[in-house]
């Protein structure tokens, strides 16, 4: 029998918004207050997230700017390294630990190797590299959990939260990135020099994102054996996400332990 998730429509917000909505969503699920759920989202205005246990960054990341506004600096509940989110259509999922998280990661992962390959691209795990816990940047080096091209374009990155018997595992899909953005921010060029997929529209397209989201959504389904209630968040629903969002801002005045290149704390990784 299929199980009933709801799916949220696609939210564009802030940073800080959207963590503490994933963050809600597993809490309200491990209370038995909300189902199972999917929703994509995007990050307006550009932010770049850290995981959780990153505890050390440059110390011009407090000031970064993009086309004359500031770049949101943000804590995710999840590990891994920063994230850019420029051009970036993300994706979260919450649902019961059901088998064990590697499993869940994988059958996750393949609905999206799934969807891609109906557009005629091919992707698969990346290799791992010990050089991946002294990078600043999540997509400067593939690893065994990241989804790449054929010719070593990094896709998509993913990263779980687990509480109570629950998971949470949210992801970035790499489409529009600007690499001067990304030198502006990490210092370096990506490690690699592959280009995104051709079939991603030169501009970024709305249409061409919501006909992307509706076949990672089939192919989920068809793999969980799950329908969807589709759902918008209600304003309800806001006003408790908003008690959330403070736990996910980085202050502007907040003192980490600034380095001046590449980061090398120990951060979860799925």
């Amino acid at each position: 029998m299929d199980q009933s998730w709801r799916f949220i429509p696609e939210v564009m917000a802030p940073g800080s918004t959207q963590m503490a909505t994933d963050a809600w969503l597993l809490d309200q699920l491990i209370m038995g207050q909300q189902p199972p759920t999917l929703r994509f989202y995007r990050w307006q205005p550009v932010a770049l997230s850290l995981g959780y246990h990153q505890n050390q960054w440059p110390s011009h990341w407090r000031s970064l700017r993009w086309r004359e506004q500031a770049i949101e600096l943000v804590r995710r509940p999840s590990g891994g390294r920063a994230v850019l989110h420029q051009g970036d259509l993300t994706y979260a999922v919450t649902m019961p630990l059901q088998k064990s998280r590697q499993d869940l990661y994988r059958q996750i992962c393949d609905a999206l190797i799934a969807a891609w390959k109906r557009l005629g691209v091919s992707l698969d795990y990346g290799t791992a590299r010990r050089r991946y816990h002294t990078q600043a940047s999540c997509f400067a080096l593939a690893t065994a959990a990241d989804l790449v091209t054929p010719t070593g374009y990094k896709l998509v990155g993913s990263a779980q939260w687990r509480r109570d018997g629950n998971l949470l595992q949210h992801g970035s899909i790499r489409l529009w990135p600007d690499a001067a953005l990304y030198t502006q921010v990490f210092g370096q060029n990506p490690e690699t020099s592959a280009n995104p997929p051709t079939v991603i529209p030169k501009a970024p397209d709305r249409e061409w994102v919501e006909h992307l989201s509706t076949m990672i959504m089939e192919e989920l389904g068809q793999s969980l054996g799950i329908t969807y209630d589709v759902r918008s968040l209600n304003e309800a629903e806001h006003q408790q996400i908003t008690q959330w969002q403070s736990s996910f801002v980085i202050p502007v005045d907040f003192s980490p332990k600034l380095v001046a290149s590449s980061p090398e704390d120990i951060a979860l990784h799925p």
